[in-house]
């Protein structure tokens, strides 16, 4: 039965694509590996993905990196790269959200979101977190830790990474005693647990946005971003640990 259901979902997605004579070229945000790989491949779509953090691939448009499609994880990167006319026009939309998570290495216990539980659970370590600055993943986390009342517990007592997923990688290592990221990072490493979630109201909507490069407005392309938010596609996420796309604030 699983066999077929995974069949029927792979037959659905390579439905929805054309076939395409040049590899698709995709920059996306590093938490999307995985599933972003497998919708690809069970859709027999033909491209190129790089993963990096939203901030980085952000930089990497503007400065004219060849991409055919972007998927961040921020709207403001995506809203900063539509103010400089680097998006196919009405290209931009919403493909999946997601929730946060504070990991241990496994087996670990409930950590409580309060001042006394955190500095305990921290110990001598330090806090993994994708650089706030340029990695949405800890820009939402600080935003939520200020929200609580956490964020000078654990301010100076950082370990800010490239991108989210080194963030996780840090922790599965044992290299540090917490780290912050997505429900889907920690659904995709076994290494890891998940000891607390923060709340969906400490901090704006997580938005997965894609669009298309301007000047890449190919009809693969436009294929391609319509089938991301096709049912078999948005399976594929939710199986992953992600959410259905967030409404606007």
């Amino acid at each position: 039965m699983f066999k077929r259901l995974a069949f029927v979902t792979a037959l659905g997605l390579a439905t929805c694509l054309p076939a395409m004579a040049d590899p698709l070229v995709i920059f996306a945000a590093a938490s999307l590996k995985g599933p972003l790989d497998q919708v690809i491949a069970d859709s027999g779509t033909d491209a190129v993905v790089s993963y990096a953090g939203s901030g980085a691939i952000a930089a990497q448009i503007a400065q004219g990196a060849p991409a055919d499609l972007v998927v961040l994880a921020a709207p403001e990167w995506a809203a900063d790269l539509d103010a400089k006319g680097l998006l196919a026009a009405a290209s931009l939309t919403d493909i999946v959200s997601n929730s946060l998570v504070l990991i241990a290495p496994a087996p670990a216990a409930v950590v409580g979101l309060d001042a006394a539980s955190l500095t305990l659970a921290l110990g001598e370590g330090r806090l993994a977190i994708g650089a706030p600055a340029s990695v949405p993943a800890g820009a939402y986390g600080m935003a939520a830790l200020q929200t609580l009342g956490l964020w000078d517990i654990v301010a100076t007592r950082l370990l800010e990474t490239e991108n989210v997923r080194a963030a996780l990688a840090i922790v599965a290592a044992g290299e540090a005693p917490l780290g912050l990221v997505y429900n889907s990072d920690a659904v995709a490493e076994p290494r890891v647990a998940v000891v607390a979630r923060l709340p969906d109201e400490s901090h704006p909507p997580i938005r997965y946005q894609a669009a298309i490069v301007v000047g890449r407005d190919s009809a693969d392309a436009q294929a391609f971003l319509a089938m991301l938010r096709a049912p078999a596609a948005q399976a594929v996420f939710i199986d992953a640990g992600f959410l259905p796309p967030a409404s606007a604030p």
